[in-house]
């Protein structure tokens, strides 16, 4: 057994705590990008392509050097392809539109829509 005497007490003070994770920026740029990609229309396609890339580095670095913003990185991974599919749906609708509205210009094809203008 260890026995002090009376007075000289050894003060025992725990470690501080270690500083908090750095945030990774890549995380932060793709959750930017990732929402921008959701709201912005028409450009937000590239955003949500750019966010994806981004949060795939993120995650990468993230892991290999134990900073901070995981979750950042995949909300900026899952806003990024709801973005991205939500602008491709759109796209993809638009061309459908096109090229079906090119297609109606044959001459057979608007009067078998049997349009009636007499009785205007």
């Amino acid at each position: 057994m260890n026995y002090q005497p009376y007075g000289q007490q050894q003060d025992y003070y725990p470690p501080p705590p270690p500083p908090p994770a750095h945030t990774n920026g890549k995380s932060i740029a793709s959750l930017v990008l990732g929402i921008l990609s959701i709201v912005t229309p028409y450009i937000g396609l590239l955003f949500g392509i750019v966010a994806i890339i981004l949060s795939a580095l993120s995650l990468k670095e993230i892991r290999n050097r134990y900073e901070g913003g995981r979750g950042l990185a995949i909300a900026g991974l899952v806003c990024g392809i709801v973005g991205t599919i939500i602008y491709a749906l759109l796209i993809i609708f638009f061309l459908i539109i096109i090229f079906a509205a090119v297609n109606m210009n044959d001459v057979d094809t608007i009067r078998s829509l049997n349009f009636n203008t007499n009785n205007i």
